[in-house]
């Protein structure tokens, strides 16, 4: 069952377990994850990031969201380092539950006003937001 990243943590901060986090590159990664969540019956979430997009196409959104939406345990798909409100929106519209936008290449207000408009645009759509508003000295 996909769903949100708020819901699902609040579930495993409740009883005390923890979910672990994946990126994938491709199906076979993906189809890969989720058969070992379903399998030790442990909830899971699958990270994307922009890099990725051109090895799986919009094509592998739509089937990442299906089979989610159709596992038997809970899951959240999430965008990982969305680099502009842009890809944010594109990756919601898609059915992303959770979408983490790193502006944090932009002056540090212009950071925050993108932010702003990817916070109220997914929240609208019960998206949750992660943010990277600051920067470390060169270190990711």
């Amino acid at each position: 069952m996909l769903m949100n990243m708020e819901s699902l943590l609040q579930t495993a901060r409740k009883h005390h377990f923890a979910v672990g986090a994946f990126n994938v590159c491709d199906s076979l990664l993906f189809s890969t994850v989720m058969e070992c969540a379903e399998e030790q019956h442990a909830p899971v979430i699958v990270e994307l990031a922009p890099p990725e997009f051109s090895y799986v196409g919009s094509d592998f959104f739509a089937y990442a969201v299906k089979r989610m939406q159709n596992s038997s345990v809970p899951c959240v798909l999430h965008l990982d380092h969305g680099p502009d409100f842009e890809t944010c929106k594109s990756c919601i519209d898609g059915g992303f539950t959770s979408v983490m936008i790193d502006a944090s290449s932009k002056p540090f207000a212009e950071n925050i006003e993108i932010t702003k408009k990817v916070v109220e645009y997914a929240h609208d759509h019960g998206v949750v937001v992660e943010a990277e508003l600051g920067t470390l000295a060169g270190i990711e």
